[in-house]
């Protein structure tokens, strides 16, 4: 059946392991919470635990596992470490993830058009 597609490919093996590992990491809803805050601007430990309601060492760890992932960046200033979103890949994916909740949530189907209408406003 699929072989009968011109253009159809499924992606190699470290794709989809790297691809499932992403999705892991951002099955959390603090890490969530803190990815959203940096997409809105670099932050510190302190106010990210602020915004996200956690304690900050857990903040720290929860940074550490994404920092490993690709999905933020440290940029260190004295004593401080500045965190911030990797790049434009993850307001794209952590953007697509929430809209999808929203329309879950309103009962509402997912079509590509629909995206551009979203309610889940990520600033660039």
């Amino acid at each position: 059946m699929h072989t009968s597609l011109p253009d159809f490919e499924m992606p190699n093996e470290e794709q989809v392991h790297l691809a499932a590992e992403s999705f892991r990491l951002l099955a959390d809803p603090t890490r969530i919470k803190i990815l959203w805050a940096l997409l809105q601007g670099e932050s510190s430990v302190a106010c990210l635990a602020e915004l996200a309601g956690a304690a900050p060492t857990a903040v720290s760890q929860h940074l550490a596992k994404l920092r490993l992932a690709g999905l933020v960046k440290g940029r260190r200033e004295g004593t401080f470490v500045y965190y911030s979103a990797a790049d434009e890949h993850v307001r794209r994916l952590l953007a697509e993830g929430l809209f999808h909740a929203d329309h879950i949530d309103r009962g509402e189907g997912h079509d590509q058009d629909s995206a551009a209408t979203s309610t889940v406003s990520v600033a660039s």
